[in-house]
């Protein structure tokens, strides 16, 4: 078992932006995840397998709601505390900060901002302890990018709701307690649902011989005429900019979180470098290497300047839709680009386990794509400067 001996860039000294709370609060998730992730996340990786013995550590750092109110068990932190916690998860492993983005911004959020009094008290403490685990239903077999034409939908039987349909790569949903589903009613409205585990006709088969994001649970969402009560409809807010509203904070999060897994990349490179020999000196000495090194901290030190004025923006509640989209756009690809280049100067030790390279490469493939693909952040952009709609 290597030993993590992460070092975090800071090269434009951000760390004098930050507040003696947000250092305290990323300093205690830094050395959570070098104490209990790094230790066993390749095995995990390796046998395709979530450590569910995490869960508590995530809960007591914060990473289940910590921007939501202490009333509710959240730690009441700002936005920034917030990615500051996912950029030093994700470090550790992207497939790990999708449990917490999806517990915190996917089940959590839309509870807190869309649901009753009755159902904030009801999950939103057990959710921020990690009693219950959760996941979010709104990617469907035949619609991703479009989830406005979702066919999930929930009838009015008088006494409850019948729900039926189906939702598909769903982080958390083999092992959650609870899903917050998103169905279209008679009317044509999308309307969020709480689905219990339990529940007759609901079933979560999970999704195998998955290449990425291997240490994180994936799988479908299935409602064969299941019964809601009326209490568990979300009532305060409707429509596509309900769940959309939820994915504004989750985007925010992946924002920071892929620059933990560049920054992991970047250190594992440079510490390699420094200590291959080749042609009688250390390979940071070649021009080429040098070359892949500078663009690499260069392209990690905008994106840290990028989400820290989003995460400024978002505190002011300020922080718009295509702000959010493009901040979560540039910085998975410019994750995903540092770690092909680190692997490269790994040579072929970079595919093997004993690095984390190889791991967030395959992880960032997933990530590139999910909470609005690369593509369509860059159209939500495109949208946002010229006015015109290129979706239809």
């Amino acid at each position: 078992m290597s030993q993590d001996l992460f070092q975090a860039p800071d090269y434009y000294q951000l760390d004098e932006l930050l507040t003696e709370e947000h250092i305290l609060v990323r300093d205690a998730a830094r050395e959570w995840v070098k104490r209990e992730v790094s230790p066993i996340i390749e095995e995990a990786a390796q046998n395709a397998k979530f450590p569910q013995s995490i869960i508590s550590g995530l809960a007591e750092i914060g990473a289940f709601g910590p921007y939501i109110p202490e009333e509710y068990g959240g730690a009441g932190l700002d936005q920034i505390s917030y990615g500051l916690i996912m950029q030093e998860i994700e470090r550790g492993d992207s497939g790990v900060r999708s449990t917490a983005s999806v517990q915190s911004s996917l089940v959590m959020y839309p509870i807190w901002k869309y649901g009753n009094e009755a159902q904030r008290q009801k999950y939103l403490p057990k959710l921020a302890s990690g009693e219950l685990l959760g996941c979010f239903g709104l990617t469907e077999p035949d619609h991703g990018s479009n989830p406005g034409g979702m066919t999930t939908n929930i009838k009015d039987m008088g006494d409850y709701y019948l729900l039926n349909g189906a939702k598909m790569w769903i982080s958390n949903a083999p092992f959650a307690d609870v899903a917050v589903v998103w169905a279209k009613n008679e009317e044509g409205r999308i309307k969020g649902v709480l689905v219990e585990r339990g529940m007759a006709g609901f079933s979560t088969p999970e999704t195998h011989n998955k290449w990425s994001l291997r240490a994180s649970a994936t799988g479908e969402l299935i409602f064969d005429n299941v019964k809601i009560p009326k209490e568990n409809i979300l009532p305060n807010k409707d429509g596509l900019g309900a769940p959309l509203g939820c994915l504004d904070s989750a985007r925010y999060g992946i924002a920071w979180g892929a620059i933990g897994a560049a920054m992991d990349c970047y250190d594992t490179a440079l510490r390699y470098a420094k200590q291959r020999i080749q042609f009688d000196k250390p390979i940071a000495g070649m021009q080429l290497q040098q070359k892949k090194l500078a663009e690499m901290i260069t392209e990690i030190t905008k994106a840290q300047l990028l989400t820290w004025r989003l995460g400024v923006l978002k505190n002011e509640n300020r922080a718009t839709t295509a702000q959010i989209s493009m901040a979560k756009r540039n910085n998975v690809d410019m994750a995903i680009h540092i770690a092909r280049e680190a692997r490269q100067i790994l040579g072929a030790m970079g595919i093997t386990g004993e690095y984390s390279i190889m791991r967030h490469m395959m992880n960032l493939e997933s990530v590139i794509t999910y909470e609005g693909t690369h593509d369509i952040h860059l159209l939500i952009t495109g949208m946002d400067i010229t006015g015109i709609s290129a979706f239809k």
